[in-house]
């Protein structure tokens, strides 16, 4: 499990946890309400069963029965005003009233159907205290205050006991939704975050591959080429010693500045890797930025298409080269030369160069025909040897089959068009087609 799956599962965790301490914490105040509920309704029983000439237990039985409705507030809050109301006229169930007004208007019911109830047991306060309050003044002959005393007092008695209970329920269920709707924000930008940062890793991931091609390729367009001519020269030097001293020494000083320039582009090379070790250092503290792969993948490849990197006025040199290395190479170019795009001409030119190494692997000794074409939109070159002399010697140079993916992969990268194959006469064909303004596929 990576890091990051490891803290979603421990912040999963954690929120499991405070959820199932709030359940049991909500559970236990629920009881607890239900038992004060139940007691305040017994011990008002005893004065209801006097006051209707029931029996004190049944009214005591009753009023805890009534009471206990309270412990499934949350589930059925409507179940609980209802009652409430119902015991209205018996003067029992305060708390009931009021807690079940307060959970009825923080729930999820309608809004109307809280109003409704909300209304009915205000009426009903103001009724029930109306009618005792006027039975009471009734009793007092000498009573101070006038007639407006007993709906005042009924009014605020009947308000003060529905209306905070309300309107705080009000303000907590509204204040619930919010905090549910913000935690449901949060879950979901947390998820979008998580999607995102494994999007960037993926892509992070594609960037190292692509670089780790292209340098692949690089490495190998570069090195094989002059490797694979000096195994040919040494080849030839040491057939050519003991008969010709002179061309021996020839083919020495070939051999030795084939190296040096292999060495030179080497170092060229490793220049531009090292180059990235600023971007890459982030890679030791295990976190590489994606914006740090991608400026090391841009500045590597602009690198290795600069100015300095191999153009086709080259390919003469390039063609000589093989001649000195003993193949018979022909060269053909139709149109003007004119100045395409750096990586136009160095794909153009790796193209080449890696088929005449091809031809110095599996062919030597065969005729080869270099064509080069400069047309309005494109340049195009292909590259033909015929069948290989099984007279010449088998400079026994190793092939891992990638010279020929490498080339096709360049070629596509710009939009063009790469094809392979034998030919008819028992030889091979490389041909491939560069527009002169490339395309990303």
């Amino acid at each position: 499990m990576t890091a990051t799956g490891a803290d979603r599962e421990a912040a999963g965790s954690t929120t499991r946890g405070y959820w199932w301490w709030e359940r049991r914490r909500s559970v236990a105040l629920d009881v607890g309400l239900a038992l004060v509920s139940a007691l305040e309704c017994g011990l008002e029983g005893v004065e209801f069963a006097r006051n209707t000439g029931i029996p004190v237990p049944v009214g005591v039985v009753f009023g805890l029965l009534a009471g206990s409705v309270l412990l499934v507030r949350r589930r059925w809050p409507i179940v609980v005003v209802l009652v409430t109301i119902a015991m209205t006229p018996a003067e029992m169930g305060f708390l009931m009233a009021l807690v079940g007004l307060y959970t009825l208007a923080a729930s999820e019911v309608p809004r109307r159907i809280t109003v409704v109830l909300a209304g009915m047991a205000l009426v009903g306060t103001f009724i029930v205290t109306y009618v005792r309050l006027r039975q009471s003044v009734a009793e007092q002959a000498d009573f101070g205050p006038g007639d407006w005393y007993v709906p005042l007092m009924s009014v605020f008695m009947a308000v003060g006991l529905t209306a905070p209970s309300v309107l705080f329920g009000l303000y907590i269920g509204a204040r619930r939704r919010l905090m549910e709707s913000l935690r449901e924000r949060a879950d979901s930008l947390e998820r979008e975050l998580s999607l995102l940062a494994d999007r960037a890793e993926e892509r992070a991931e594609w960037a190292r591959t692509e670089e780790r091609t292209r340098i692949a390729r690089e490495m190998h367009d570069v090195v094989a080429h002059r490797v694979s001519l000096m195994v040919v020269h040494a080849a030839a030097l040491q057939a050519v010693a003991p008969k010709d001293p002179a061309k021996a020494v020839r083919n020495a000083a070939l051999v030795g500045d084939m190296g040096r320039q292999a060495l030179t582009e080497l170092r060229e090379m490793l220049g531009v890797l090292r180059t990235g070790d600023a971007l890459t250092a982030p890679a030791a503290a295990g976190a590489v930025p994606l914006a740090s792969v991608r400026q090391a993948a841009v500045a590597a490849a602009a690198t290795a298409a600069s100015e300095d990197g191999p153009r086709l006025h080259e390919l003469e040199a390039l063609v000589a080269q093989s001649r000195q290395a003993g193949m018979t190479v022909e060269l053909s170019v139709d149109g003007e030369l004119r100045p395409y795009p750096p990586e136009v001409e160095q794909t153009a030119f790796r193209v080449v160069q890696e088929a005449l190494t091809n031809v110095h692997k599996h062919a030597a000794g065969a005729k080869t025909w270099v064509r080069l074409a400069h047309r309005e939109a494109e340049v195009a070159m292909q590259v033909e040897n015929g069948p290989s002399d099984a007279a010449a010697a088998d400079a026994g140079l190793p092939s891992g089959g990638n010279g020929l993916v490498g080339m096709r992969e360049r070629v596509l990268g710009l939009g063009g068009v790469f094809v392979s194959g034998p030919t008819d006469a028992g030889g091979f064909r490389v041909s491939a087609v560069l527009p002169t303004t490339p395309t990303n596929p």
